[in-house]
């Protein structure tokens, strides 16, 4: 059997997109012939995935895991909703997210862990998936949260299985108060920001682009007023209060109720606790938000499937 160089292997994957350690193998196999090493590749489906890494792929499942006080999101693309109720994709899911609370939610940590029962990647777990199914598959992003003190709690929207669903949800409690009530309040907060979509905890957490941006606009919208300038400042301070009520976790009004701030929710349930509650973090992921997606009918989705 032929010595197999780096190099080698770097120039078969560059050409068919299979896994390095399937390439290495390819090459071996093959006594180190490139072409031979391709033709093996593709009788064992595995080059097939280079050809369908360009595809949009926008749909797929977001994967969570928690565990006392650490949780993790991640989100796995598929090109159809098909693969999403696949039990491999969504076995490969659920391994994705318990590495990823491993890997404090690093995606290239993660995508080089050694993926469970094999002796290979966890990138190389999805080249294989990609050539077994027949579509682009990515690991997207993934996030991780943790406190020293106190719980993180999940929350999953339109769920497909365990720990599986289409928007996802992480919030970090830090107290010292008891857990079982924290966790149920965790809980409702958590249904709170996948409802509402906050973008910061806090004001002074928000992007100041973002904030420097609405500033403008609002400046402009109240210069057309025609009013003083001291004003004119009246309008856009109380105008930015009402835009930080809309992004802002601790500033928008509890979806619960519909009328009580969320800080003075988190307040009450503090004094009801015995002990301070601070949301030291958050997170929602939202399936393919961002992602600019292919325009297809049902109809074609399915003869797309069909033909493959």
């Amino acid at each position: 059997m032929a010595d197999v160089s780096a190099a080698h292997v770097k120039t078969l994957r560059e050409k068919t997109g299979a896994g390095m350690m399937d390439c290495k193998k390819a090459l071996a196999e093959t006594n180190g012939d490139l072409d031979e090493a391709v033709s093996w590749l593709r009788k064992k489906g595995l080059a097939a995935a280079a050809k369908r890494a360009g595809r949009v792929a926008a749909e797929g499942l977001i994967g969570l895991v928690t565990s006392g006080n650490a949780g993790a999101l991640i989100e796995v693309n598929s090109e159809t909703d098909f693969v999403a109720r696949n039990d491999a994709f969504q076995g490969f899911v659920r391994a994705a997210a318990g590495l990823a609370l491993a890997a404090d939610g690093e995606l290239e940590k993660i995508k080089t862990a050694a993926y469970p029962g094999t002796s290979h990647a966890v990138a190389e777990e999805l080249t294989r998936l990609v050539a077994t199914i027949g579509e682009n598959m990515t690991l997207r992003r993934s996030v991780a949260l943790k406190v020293d003190s106190g719980i993180v709690v999940g929350y999953l929207h339109n769920q497909v299985g365990n720990g599986l669903g289409k928007i996802g949800v992480l919030v970090a409690l830090e107290s010292s108060g008891a857990v079982e009530p924290l966790a149920a309040f965790g809980r409702q907060m958590a249904m709170h920001v996948a409802a509402a979509k906050p973008e910061a905890i806090l004001p002074e957490a928000l992007d100041p682009k973002i904030v420097a941006r609405e500033r403008d606009v609002l400046t402009e919208q109240a210069r057309a007023s025609g009013r003083p300038d001291t004003i004119i400042e009246k309008m856009v301070e109380g105008r930015l209060r009402k835009f930080f009520e809309d992004v802002v976790l601790l500033e928008q009004t509890w979806i619960i109720d519909g009328e009580t701030k969320v800080s003075k929710v988190i307040e009450a349930q503090a004094k009801a606790l015995g002990a301070p509650i601070r949301v030291a973090g958050m997170a929602r992921f939202a399936l393919g938000e961002g992602i600019e997606r292919e325009e297809k009918d049902f109809a074609s989705e399915v003869a797309a499937q069909l033909a493959r």
